[in-house]
């Protein structure tokens, strides 16, 4: 449970460059480790891809949902993709006004975000109107909307300049996944 003295913050964390989910889930393993209730909630990332980070986050406890289509920028059904995150997006809701957890971990909400797949409005309205006081919340993904910035507390934004995926190195699992 949260805990009664506790302010939340809101953190973005943004930018063309690698790290903002593996931040985000190292601020969980954080919390995890004082005992904080945690939930991990994924927009894009595909249920049946398994990560690293998702399977060490259970063994301690993380509630960790993947509900996304997978990487929708080469998806042939864009439509579903926006359904599905503002389904998502309905879950996401209902875990911040439960008042159950110390941290919600919303990644790549920004992206959905930008790409219009959701109001800004409403989810702006539930951090600043309906989250409990003492939850933690920390939003990830590329282009963070100039309204979520703003409501935020800490905005990080992750800066490329170098990727091994660049010069046509795969991803390496415990590296990338």
């Amino acid at each position: 449970m949260a805990a009664k003295n506790r302010v939340g913050r809101l953190l973005v964390l943004t930018g063309d460059g690698k790290g903002k989910s593996t931040s985000a889930f190292g601020v969980a393993l954080r919390a995890a480790g004082w005992g904080q209730r945690v939930c991990v909630i994924q927009f894009l990332k595909k249920a049946t891809r398994q990560t690293g980070e998702e399977q060490a986050a259970r063994r301690l406890g993380i509630e960790w949902l993947t509900l996304g289509d997978g990487f929708t920028w080469n998806s042939p059904n864009l439509e579903r993709d926006r359904a599905t995150s503002q389904g998502i997006w309905t879950l996401c809701r209902e875990k911040i006004i439960a008042a159950t957890y110390d941290l919600i971990v919303l990644d790549e909400i920004n992206t959905v975000l930008a790409w219009g797949w959701l109001a800004i409005d409403a989810v702006v309205a539930c951090l600043q109107q309906e989250k409990p006081p003492a939850l933690h919340v920390i939003l990830t993904g590329r282009n963070a909307p100039a309204e979520i910035i703003a409501v935020a507390d800490t905005v990080t934004e992750m800066v490329s300049i170098k990727h091994a995926f660049q010069q046509g190195v795969r991803a390496a699992k415990g590296i990338e996944f």
